[in-house]
């Protein structure tokens, strides 16, 4: 697969970012080389590969819960930009 001039300036378009014409080759080349390595991947015999998701294999200990500090919710709530004693509120933002 390879990524064109065209192609980049329509990506930054729609993800609403102005690139320079100096930018956009430099994008062309870049992409064109991340694309180039990912084909390189995909040519490698996975099959017999188990998954992984980190190369340290490595349990996690595992550890009890326990509550550190008890009947804080006073303190907590004194965050609250508004005062109200059950929950946070905070100043609409979505209309």
């Amino acid at each position: 697969m390879t990524i064109d001039l065209k192609t980049v300036k329509h990506i930054s378009k729609l993800a609403r970012i102005s690139v320079d014409e100096e930018k956009a080759n430099k994008l062309t080349s870049d992409l064109n080389s991340i694309f180039d390595f990912i084909e390189k991947l995909n040519e490698l015999k996975t099959e017999n590969v188990e998954p992984l998701t980190s190369i340290a294999e490595t349990t996690l200990r595992f550890r009890e819960d326990e509550i550190k500090s008890e009947n804080i919710r006073e303190e907590i709530l004194k965050n609250s930009p508004d005062e109200n004693k059950d929950f946070f509120v905070v100043p609409k933002v979505v209309e």
